[in-house]
């Protein structure tokens, strides 16, 4: 009977370490290039100029992640937008993103599937996948708060990307790097 209580418990314990090991490098932010053996898609993320005019908002970041490293090229925007969120139930539910996020910056846009709750850092939110009208690409829009306050990102993607790519996009927005960011955009 002791034998198995200790095998439990260090089979336990072998799971808490790889679970913790497996989030600090979904949280290390380091760049990795996808390896021709594995065919898996690390994405290595550059910084581009906002390539959108002036509004309410203001300019927010912008990132590429190229074809060869996302396997499909990915542009993401992401913007603060202070005092804009609802402060008792923050994005919940898909009228709340649709409202909030930040899709009118790439054009009309039509849902392909619902939207989900996600996780970014500490503040939750939403994602969904869009087509964008009269483009073959597709889009996600992302939009998380920490109180009143919110965070709001749009992914333009390589046709049929949505759900293959939606993981690399969170895992960027999970990024110290962007956290950081976030943290500061938000006052937090």
């Amino acid at each position: 009977m002791r034998l198995t209580s200790k095998l439990v418990a260090t089979s336990e314990a072998i799971a808490l370490f790889c679970s913790a090991t497996a989030l600090w490098i979904l949280r290390s932010g380091e760049p990795a290039r996808a390896t021709a053996t594995s065919g898996e898609v690390r994405p290595v993320w550059t910084e581009i100029d906002w390539p959108f005019g002036a509004d309410p908002w203001g300019k927010g970041k912008a990132f590429r992640c190229k074809a060869a490293d996302c396997g499909g090229e990915v542009q993401l925007y992401v913007r603060a937008k202070l005092g804009f969120c609802n402060c008792a139930t923050g994005i919940a539910d898909d009228g709340d993103l649709e409202q909030m996020g930040d899709l009118a910056l790439i054009g009309k846009a039509t849902p392909t599937a619902a939207g989900r709750e996600i996780l970014v850092g500490p503040m939750r939110g939403r994602s969904r996948a869009y087509r964008v009208e009269g483009n073959a690409k597709a889009a996600l829009s992302l939009a998380f708060n920490q109180r009143c306050d919110m965070v709001a990102a749009t992914a333009l993607l390589a046709p049929g990307g949505t759900a293959s790519l939606e993981p690399a996009v969170l895992a960027f927005l999970n990024s110290d790097r962007m956290l950081k960011w976030a943290e500061i955009a938000l006052g937090l």
